[in-house]
């Protein structure tokens, strides 16, 4: 997709950002979620569809840096846009900031079921460091494990 920038999200921007969330995730976050994380000062992007006159947010990531490590708190790409690289490159934008911050590694956490967000991270360079049992909430009010996965950008820490 050519057709995209990035900016930083604004509080404006909670609205469509929570009409993406709603159609990507089974338990999505609140709005307040996100206005907590603008408010806090996180690194919060979204990503804009240049090739139409209101350019719509088509995805968004956040980003928390404390001391030196980074963790993504929320990647996500609109279902209808998925599979052309977007995702992707919404993970190199963080990576950069990471490394911006200083940061020695990022850590996330990926429900066990999502495969494909998986194998993204792995392509990335993340690496499988070990599960959090319970850790996200189901549609059924179930648990389901998060899978954990960090990427090393310093090998001298």
């Amino acid at each position: 997709m050519d057709s995209v920038r990035f900016r930083p999200m604004t509080e404006a921007d909670i609205e469509p950002v929570m009409v993406l969330e709603q159609a990507a995730y089974e338990v999505p976050w609140t709005a307040g979620i996100f206005a907590d994380c603008l408010r806090v000062g996180y690194s919060c992007w979204v990503a804009c569809r240049t090739d139409q006159a209101e350019e719509p947010i088509i995805g968004y990531a956040l980003l928390s840096v404390a001391a030196d490590e980074a963790h993504i708190l929320n990647l996500c790409v609109s279902p209808d846009f998925q599979g052309h690289g977007l995702g992707s490159r919404l993970l190199k934008r963080l990576i950069d900031l990471a490394r911006w911050h200083r940061a020695h590694r990022i850590i996330l956490e990926v429900r066990q079921s999502n495969a494909h967000a998986a194998g993204m991270y792995e392509r990335a360079g993340f690496k499988l460091v070990g599960t959090r049992k319970g850790y996200y909430q189901t549609a059924d009010g179930g648990r389901e494990d998060a899978v954990v996965m960090i990427l090393e950008l310093r090998t001298d820490a």
